[in-house]
């Protein structure tokens, strides 16, 4: 073993002897950046970015069970994203299908998509859904797989599906819009009967939600880290959890 990896096995051991497990987030969300930048600094192609990114997902599970993470978001593409060359985005969503799969074969991870299926091809549809249902009562971590998805997208299929909602009851327009609540729009989205992301990370350095969870991060805590995806460490995810545990949560008040 190299010095430089025994040193960092030793304050990764360090950090997480010292976090409070009584104050770890139960809701994550991830922002996965930085597969293409990534893969540019290392020499090495787009696809194998991606592919170095998706690699990475499972070790992020394992450091949540480790610490009792019950929820776990992954954005994995974005409504933005649709629009790649097709050379880029074609691989990318087989890696995406390959890893919705893994995720659904290994047995602990309980899988709910969350995104608008329609705007995605026929073929990761059906992968989503059959992820969905083989895995999706399994008890462990709730993993939701974000793919299709858009924070502003999320909160128009919400009331899109609220106002259906009430249309097949024959509730007025006027009669909802005087009796409306957050409660009411929020039992629409994606998430209805989760809770909401305590803490939400993002890799690669970038310091911008670009839409994840709109909605459902007005309380969150953010954490930015500098590193790349694919070079996320399991010493990077304790520094992450300790930050979060040394916050004072006010919600506003």
């Amino acid at each position: 073993m190299k010095l430089r990896d025994l040193v960092y096995r030793l304050y990764a051991r360090r950090v997480e002897d010292r976090l409070d497990l009584a104050r770890v987030p139960e809701h994550i969300g991830v922002i996965l950046d930085g597969n293409r930048r990534w893969a540019r600094a290392s020499g090495g192609t787009t696809e194998q970015g991606h592919r170095a990114g998706a690699g990475k997902i499972q070790e992020l599970l394992g450091w949540c069970s480790e610490t009792d993470v019950q929820v776990v978001t992954l954005w994995l593409l974005s409504t933005d994203n649709l629009s790649r060359p097709d050379n880029e985005l074609l691989p990318l969503l087989g890696i995406i299908e390959d890893t919705v799969r893994d995720l659904a074969a290994d047995g602990r991870w309980r899988v709910h998509h969350v995104g608008q299926l329609d705007l995605l091809p026929g073929r990761t549809q059906r992968v989503l859904k059959e992820a969905e249902e083989k895995a999706g009562s399994v008890d462990g971590i709730l993993v939701n797989v974000a793919v299709g998805y858009g924070g502003r997208q999320e909160i128009a299929d919400a009331v899109r599906s609220l106002l259906a909602d009430h249309a097949g009851r024959g509730t007025g327009l006027h009669e909802l819009a005087e009796n409306l609540t957050v409660e009411d729009i929020a039992e629409h989205l994606y998430t209805s009967g989760q809770p909401d992301p305590d803490l939400v990370i993002r890799t690669s350095g970038e310091q911008r939600l670009s839409g994840f969870m709109l909605w459902q991060s007005a309380h969150s805590e953010y954490y930015f880290c500098d590193v790349f995806w694919p070079a996320f460490r399991k010493v990077d995810f304790l520094r992450a959890m300790r930050d979060y545990a040394a916050r004072h949560r006010r919600y506003g008040g």
